[in-house]
């Protein structure tokens, strides 16, 4: 605010949108005014928000779910059979996502082989490592999972009380997915749905692609993975299934819980 002093001076109130003068006369005026501009969105948010928006093309999109939907990386020749499209318009699209931060790429030839005769190295996409995460206004659930989990572990008990909750989770997890649809779901449908990526692995096992909790792993790896166990464990049990059963099963790239059928093991990762 900048007040004059003495006759036949005026008023002036400075907001962010809105210049008001009072004069002496009574001659008053309003005036909107360009605000000093301070950006109140954090770069990294700023950089998240382009990220996304790499994938507001449908085209685009299609490829970067196929791509990321795969056990390993690809070319982009299976990308553009895997999305229905010509191989350059795939190679088009998979180089903005890799621009964009969403895939990683590697160069390997085909048939495995090395030195003179064995081929140009073809590009590989596969999905990139790290988080996009945006919410409008910014929000702290991470720092705010963090000073819970931080707590629990220095509480006397409170890990069992996690557990117990998280199995409750589970089992209201199993309860809204059943209201939402007119058939029983199936356990790997309600993973897909809740952000897990469930897959068939070769040994039987269903392996989880992602873990939801994963910002919290490094830092509260027993917590987390326990509470993540007891969780599934909740849904599994809520929804009746019988066939596949959650066990810890700590592995590179996956969650560390996998779903073994009844009766078995998961094995460790060699």
């Amino acid at each position: 605010m900048d007040k004059g002093g003495g006759a036949g001076h005026g008023v002036t109130v400075d907001d962010p949108w809105m210049v008001c003068r009072w004069s002496p006369d009574g001659s008053n005026s309003f005036a909107k005014t360009p605000s000093r501009y301070n950006p109140a969105m954090h770069r990294s948010t700023r950089d998240d928000l382009d990220r996304v928006a790499a994938l507001a093309e449908p085209v685009r999109r299609r490829l970067y779910e196929y791509v990321v939907a795969q056990a390993e990386p690809v070319d982009r020749e299976a990308a553009a059979v895997g999305a229905g499209i010509g191989r350059p318009l795939a190679a088009f699209h998979l180089d903005r996502l890799a621009e964009a931060g969403l895939l990683d790429v590697t160069f390997r030839r085909r048939s495995g082989r090395t030195g003179p005769g064995a081929g140009r190295p073809a590009k590989f996409y596969g999905r990139a490592a790290g988080d996009v995460s945006v919410t409008l206004p910014a929000r702290q659930y991470d720092l705010a999972a963090e000073i819970l989990a931080e707590g629990v572990e220095r509480g006397r008990g409170a890990r069992g009380k996690v557990f117990e909750a998280a199995r409750e989770r589970g089992a209201r997890l199993a309860d809204d997915e059943s209201r939402a649809s007119s058939a029983r779901p199936g356990v790997l449908g309600v993973l897909e749905a809740h952000g897990y990526e469930p897959i068939q692995r070769a040994d039987g096992i269903v392996g989880l692609r992602n873990c939801p909790f994963d910002a919290l792993v490094d830092e509260h790896r027993d917590l987390t993975c326990g509470m993540n166990l007891a969780l599934l464990e909740g849904l599994s049990t809520a929804l009746g299934e019988h066939e596949l059963v959650p066990r810890p099963d700590p592995r590179e790239g996956y969650c560390c819980v996998a779903f073994v059928p009844a009766g078995g093991t998961a094995t460790p990762d060699a």
